[in-house]
């Protein structure tokens, strides 16, 4: 009867693993920011019970951390029109210099492969045509990610101000769901939830430090002048969807292409920035924020690119904590006790 008990165990729990799945794919719009909400909420939490222990008001207190979450994200978007504007800039004597190497390399090839320039100018002039019927798509793209990311930024700081203001609500519904049963482990799995996302946040610091020191390398390396600066500008960037990594990026690249005057230091630039970010996706991030979360590397592998399916970006950032999540009930919940097996750490610090 075991192995009967065991299979229709396994068969309920790949049943609510889909049946979930189903649900946050399609509940995206409201899901993203209201979980966002929740991780901000938790991480500003132990900042509105130290103001409120010193006799703020819970308004008050509140309002402090909302104004907080608005500064940062305001401060991470002053920096990115900064970035942009000096790029801008800077695109005059660019433009000058990619005319230039376009001239000297059509020169090149006719005078190397007889290609007559009368041949480049019709090709590229067709490839100018396909990227263009290119970019409309993209654009309409672009701009659907825009409005989406924009609405996040907007929903995020109001979804934590309400989870901050009503969280004995919120806790009593979780005391009402848990029943007899469950209610004396409740308060422990909350206090460990939210040290978790305290790590969380911890070890996504780490991370940009990580990613930050390794882009410094690789623009020092190219002899991109004030290196570090813009290593760890574009690092502290990819906290931005899409854009951040993109503007930040520009800025080096014209630093490169302005002092050497060569097309190949840009494209080193380009190859720094794409080789630190596959190092950041694959290995850095799983490795730093599942020591951090005493998740296991698999499930934190899993979880980002289970997250990048059903969310995209936000996904990625989202999923990790659920992991760690389920990590604390799974410690609590003896039901669970075959999925803490492919959750947790050993004790040694090492993956299973």
């Amino acid at each position: 009867m075991q192995p009967v008990r065991n299979t229709d165990n396994l068969a309920r729990s790949l049943v609510l693993i889909l049946a979930g799945g189903a649900l946050l794919f399609f509940g995206k719009p409201l899901f993203v920011p209201l979980f966002m909400g929740l991780l901000v909420a938790m991480i500003m939490y132990p900042v509105c019970t130290a103001l409120e222990r010193r006799g703020a008001s819970r308004t008050a207190g509140v309002t402090v951390c909302l104004i907080i979450v608005i500064a940062l994200f305001a401060a991470l978007l002053a920096l990115l029109v900064w970035q942009l504007r000096s790029f801008l800039g800077d695109w005059p004597m660019l433009a000058a210099k990619l005319e230039g190497s376009l001239t000297d390399m059509k020169q090149w090839l006719a005078l190397n492969f007889r290609i007559t320039l009368e041949v480049q100018d019709n090709w590229l002039h067709d490839q100018a045509g396909q990227v263009m019927g290119f970019i409309g798509p993209v654009l309409r793209g672009t701009v659907n990610v825009t409005a989406n990311t924009l609405f996040m930024l907007f929903m995020t700081p109001v979804f934590a101000a309400l989870f901050l203001f009503h969280r004995r609500v919120f806790v009593s519904f979780l005391e009402e769901m848990a029943g007899d049963r469950y209610a004396h482990k409740l308060e422990t799995i909350l206090r460990q939830v939210i040290r978790t996302y305290f790590q969380y946040v911890k070890g996504m610091a780490l991370v940009y430090l990580i990613v930050g020191i390794l882009n410094s390398i690789g623009l020092y390396l190219l002899d991109v002048p004030h290196a570090i600066l813009f290593g760890m500008l574009t690092a502290i960037m990819t906290i931005i969807p899409y854009f951040g990594i993109i503007v930040s990026a520009l800025l080096p690249i014209s630093a490169a292409w302005t002092v050497h005057g060569s097309i190949w230091y840009p494209v080193g630039v380009i190859g720094v920035f794409s080789f630190v970010q596959y190092l950041e996706a694959n290995i850095i991030f799983p490795k730093v924020v599942a020591a951090q979360l005493n998740v296991s590397t698999w499930a934190t592998l899993v979880a980002i690119l289970a997250g990048g399916i059903v969310w995209g970006v936000a996904g990625m950032v989202l999923f990790i904590p659920f992991a760690a999540m389920a990590k604390i009930a799974a410690d609590h919940l003896e039901e669970w006790a075959h999925w803490r097996l492919l959750l947790a750490r050993s004790a040694s610090g090492k993956d299973r």
